[in-house]
């Protein structure tokens, strides 16, 4: 299959990274830490600015930007999955072939990337990564999924504490 990439320096970019195991599965909240230590690994050594992140029980959803004269996501991406992955115990199921291939059996493949356009497109998807825990059943409230930059997103007066409480413009209500 053809999968075509955006690369562009300086890019701001939204991804979407799951587990290979989807049903039942809580791996990434039961890790955040290791996450969260290697999401700062890669970053100390191949920088990215962080705008939001959530991470859910088996997927996550960020926007990074780059630096202005660098485009490899898909560095950074592969390094993040692999020192995650070898930092938890290697307990998951392995198809044949990724026993083959040396691979451990915790992330799918590929990935959803997209480029951020403008300004429009940017908060549509900034509100999109912080409403996923409630469209996902995982609260009622947003404020309340502690897996997410939206607290940091409210200190620094992007968000209302309440927001996406009851009805609003997103569609959502709690």
């Amino acid at each position: 299959m053809d999968y075509r990439r955006i690369w562009h320096q300086g890019g701001t970019y939204f991804f979407t990274v799951n587990c290979l195991q989807r049903r039942d599965n809580t791996l990434l909240v039961d890790h955040v830490e290791n996450l969260r230590s290697a999401i700062q690994s890669v970053k100390t050594k191949y920088p990215f600015k962080i705008h939001a992140w959530v991470v859910l029980p088996e997927h996550m959803h960020c926007i990074l930007e780059l630096p202005d004269n660098d485009a490899d996501y898909a560095l950074r991406w592969r390094l993040i999955k692999s020192t995650f992955s070898k930092s938890i115990a290697n307990v998951e199921y392995r198809s044949d072939i990724r026993i083959k291939r040396n691979e451990r059996g915790i992330w799918q493949r590929r990935y959803w990337a997209h480029l951020i356009t403008d300004e429009e497109d940017y908060q549509a998807h900034m509100d999109y990564v912080h409403i996923n825990p409630v469209k996902h059943g995982l609260v009622s409230r947003v404020q309340d999924w502690s897996y997410s930059t939206f607290h940091r997103c409210v200190e620094q007066g992007i968000y209302p504490m309440n927001w996406a409480c009851g009805e609003n413009s997103l569609g959502y209500s709690d």
